[in-house]
Order: structure tokens, then C-alpha cells, then sequence
């Protein structure tokens, strides 16, 4: 998979850093991330045909799918934009605003959607798990390399680039000598449990009881409720616009609460 990187930051990024960025990205891919999960892809900047990108300018996008680097939370215009040129195509949105609001390098958004656009292209994939609060009951639960421990990070040639989990996360059991996430680091003398979360993470799962898309954290982390809230202020674009095109019901909003 080539994916197009296509930076729309309007002078905020220069090229160069994204370049920095992409070669980063690209040794994660190779050496981290692809050994795990035996699927892999390569970023590449692509130019602009316009300064100031619109519905009708052309499209840029010359890969397999494309990653935006958007200055703007402008969730129905960069929307717009991407839905005009490049629709059906995977994509995802780094908008640097919304990066600055949560304190976080761009770097480490670009490095998350970039993983998560391997794993689940098309935003359709689900894992059958235990629920958060209630382990009897079966839900659904996103395809998400690294929400459930996005607040974590590490350095490739001194950029910040995102923790991921691992295949066993998506397994009910928890193995002997399993691991569940690729730096593995514990928390409170515990390390990742399948289908659990780090604090700043959080997790998207289907509720067949509710018919609805819950989200859960732990109790009272105020860090990934904030990234919640503002990452539902604005649309989170790639996530939560295609699952409203799967479910019949809009994602719940509530966040779950559990020791």
C-alpha cells in the first residue's frame, strides 16, 4: 500500500519536516509495526495542485489511500474535499489545531492514522471481546491499532511516533508470555490486558444490548476524557463518519467509568 501524504497546512509544516516525519513513520512500519502484524505500507508526500484546497481543485492523492495534513478542525470542509476528489478511497485527517489542543506532536496523529489505516482501511472491521464493565456480555469492539494507548509514544531518529497494540490485544485470553502492546509498558505494575486500556487511551466498541457505538476510559482520567471531547467536537472525520454509514445509530457520546 502507497499512502499519500498531502500537506494542507498552509506554511505551518514545512514539507521538509513532514518529510522527517514520513521517514520516521516508514521505519515504524517497517521495523515495528509490520513484523507484528504482517501487513505493511509506505507514506510518500504528494505536491498540491492549489494553494487553498477546494471541492473542485484536483486531486492529488496518487497512492492507495491518502492521509491529510489539515491546519484547520474545518471537519465538513476537509470532508467535502476528500469526498469530491478521492472518494472510496481510505483516508485520514491530521489536523495540526486539534494537535495543539491536546499538547501532542502532529507527528505522533500522523503516526497513528497512518498504523490504523493499514489495520482497518475501510473503517468496517470489529473484534468480538468482553464488555468493559460487564465481561458476561459480548460487544464489538473498533479495529484501532492505537486508540487504547494513544497517550504513549516513543522516538524514530528523534520524532515522536505512536505505541500500537498487538495482535493478542484482540484475543479474550490472556496467554502466558503474551504481549499486547508494542512498548509494553506498565502501569501501576500491570502491563495491557486484551481489549483494555492505558490512561489517556480509550476504546470504541458496538453494544448489540444498546444498538449504539459506547466508548470507554478509566475512571476519572481526565487526559482521555479531554481527548475524547475534543476529538468528538471535531467529528474525528475518518472514524466516525464511516461508522455512521454502518450502524443505523450515530455513535454514543457517554463515556464508561470503571475502576
Amino acid at each position: 500500500m502507497i499512502i499519500s501524504v498531502i500537506n494542507h497546512t498552509n506554511g505551518q509544516i514545512a514539507d521538509e519536516e513532514v518529510q522527517a516525519a514520513i521517514r520516521a513513520i516508514n521505519r515504524q512500519i517497517a521495523g515495528d509495526f509490520a513484523p507484528y502484524w504482517g501487513m505493511g505500507a509506505t507514506l510518500r508526500l504528494e505536491g498540491r495542485s492549489r494553494l487553498n484546497p477546494n471541492k473542485h481543485s484536483v486531486a492529488d492523492m496518487r497512492g492507495d489511500a491518502v492521509l491529510y495534513l489539515w491546519d484547520k478542525t474545518d471537519v465538513p470542509g476537509a470532508r467535502g474535499y476528500h469526498s469530491s476528489n478521492n472518494a472510496g478511497v481510505p483516508y485520514g485527517f491530521v489536523f495540526t489545531d486539534l494537535c495543539k489542543r491536546l499538547k501532542e506532536s502532529w507527528t505522533i496523529a500522523l503516526s497513528h492514522e497512518a498504523l490504523e489505516i493499514i489495520g482497518d482501511p475501510d473503517v468496517n472491521l470489529m473484534a468480538r471481546g468482553p464488555h468493559p464493565l460487564h465481561p458476561r456480555q459480548t460487544v464489538f469492539y473498533c479495529y484501532e491499532m492505537c486508540d487504547a494507548v494513544q497517550a504513549e509514544s516513543y522516538q524514530i531518529d528523534g520524532v515522536d511516533v505512536v505505541n500500537f497494540v498487538l495482535p493478542l490485544y484482540f484475543t479474550s485470553g490472556e496467554e502466558r508470555g503474551g504481549r499486547n502492546d508494542f512498548l509494553g509498558r506498565a502501569h501501576k505494575g500491570k502491563t495491557l490486558s486484551s481489549f483494555g486500556v492505558k490512561p489517556g487511551g480509550y476504546v470504541v466498541y458496538f453494544n448489540p444490548a444498546t444498538g449504539k457505538n459506547e466508548v470507554f476510559a478509566i475512571r476519572n482520567d481526565a487526559a482521555a476524557k479531554r481527548r475524547i471531547t475534543l476529538k468528538q467536537a471535531a467529528g474525528e472525520t475518518r472514524r466516525t463518519i464511516r461508522h455512521q454509514n454502518f450502524l443505523s445509530v450515530p455513535p454514543e457520546t457517554s463515556v464508561a467509568d470503571k475502576n
